[in-house]
């Protein structure tokens, strides 16, 4: 019996639930946690992957939910969408703005570089975008793997540590 299992984070995005399914759907057991689990938990919790999920919000804003460095140095892999992915890019050093042209809709983007998140996927593609700010600047360690017009930084990555980041929604 498989016994792996992916963790996703919820930050209070309109697809977490979808998110999640898409995930079982692969076949892999998942679990919807809210998103103030500390490193302890979610190292007791035992995932092969965790996804933080979008949400409204914006990572300068103090109100907004935030997580600890510590997580994303459990060596477990993360990926983050669209508020995830800010989030990441925050928590690690990096710059986020607020976009000086917002995203609605589909968009297409084009990767830069080859990378897990590109494995069979065209390296020009539609994507869905949601969002008002935006990565101006990855963190030290990462690289820009996909972007569309306005939005420099759609995809980023740290292959070693298994940490991405994509601004669109899978």
């Amino acid at each position: 019996m498989n016994h792996q299992k992916v963790l996703v984070l919820d930050f209070g995005g309109q697809y977490n639930q979808l998110i999640a399914r898409r995930v079982r759907d692969l076949k892999v057991y998942c679990d919807l946690k809210p998103c103030d689990m500390t490193a302890e938990e979610i190292r007791a919790y035992d995932p092969v992957g965790i996804i933080f999920t979008g949400g409204p919000n914006s990572v300068y804003d103090e109100a907004s939910p935030h997580i600890s460095k510590e997580i994303l140095e459990l060596g477990i892999p993360v990926l983050g969408i669209c508020y995830g992915c800010q989030l990441i890019a925050y928590t690690l050093g990096g710059k986020v703005e607020h976009a000086h042209a917002s995203e609605y809709g589909k968009r297409s983007f084009s990767f830069c570089k080859e990378s897990p998140l590109s494995e069979g996927i065209p390296q020009t593609s539609v994507c869905w975008m949601s969002h008002t700010d935006l990565v101006a600047a990855v963190p030290a360690g990462f690289e820009v793997l996909a972007s569309t017009v306005s939005c420099p930084v759609t995809a980023f990555g740290n292959a070693e540590n298994k940490i991405y980041g994509v601004q669109f929604h899978p």
